[in-house]
């Protein structure tokens, strides 16, 4: 298996699960531990009876999401930097691709335009590959 093909395919996989767990981080854990319960910081509404648990400033959210998001995160940094490597990018377009999964829905825009360019420039290659031989 291609090299190329394995970073790339792990960027993917990593945008769309850390664009996964941001979601769930901006409009899940973040809400439930600031602005639900009797002692949220914010509390805007009180917790709903049965699930006190889930929310305020212990709310158990954020180590199922913030926690495991963080790490996914790195890793996905990490992903970016070896396919900006392979595929030799600038590194405002590194930087860009990274912080993408810092916003939420942002990364899946970004990885879906990165995915349609790169394949772009894959079957430019291949073209410029084949015209030599049709040619002769």
């Amino acid at each position: 298996m291609d090299k190329r093909r394995v970073s790339f395919a792990l960027y993917r996989v990593l945008a769309y699960v850390t664009g996964v767990f941001l979601l769930g981080l901006t409009f899940v854990a973040m809400p439930a531990k600031y602005l639900v319960g009797e002692t949220a910081r914010f509390s805007l509404t009180a917790a709903p009876q049965g699930w006190e648990q889930w929310f305020g400033p212990e709310s158990p959210l954020m180590l199922f999401i913030a926690m495991p998001h963080g790490y996914i995160y790195m890793v996905y940094v990490f992903a970016v930097l070896w396919v900006a490597l392979d595929r030799r990018w600038s590194a405002a377009r590194t930087l860009g691709v990274a912080l993408a999964g810092t916003v939420p829905v942002v990364g899946f825009v970004v990885e879906h335009r990165v995915v349609r360019s790169e394949q772009a420039k894959e079957r430019a290659a291949d073209e410029r590959a084949q015209e030599p031989a049709t040619a002769g």
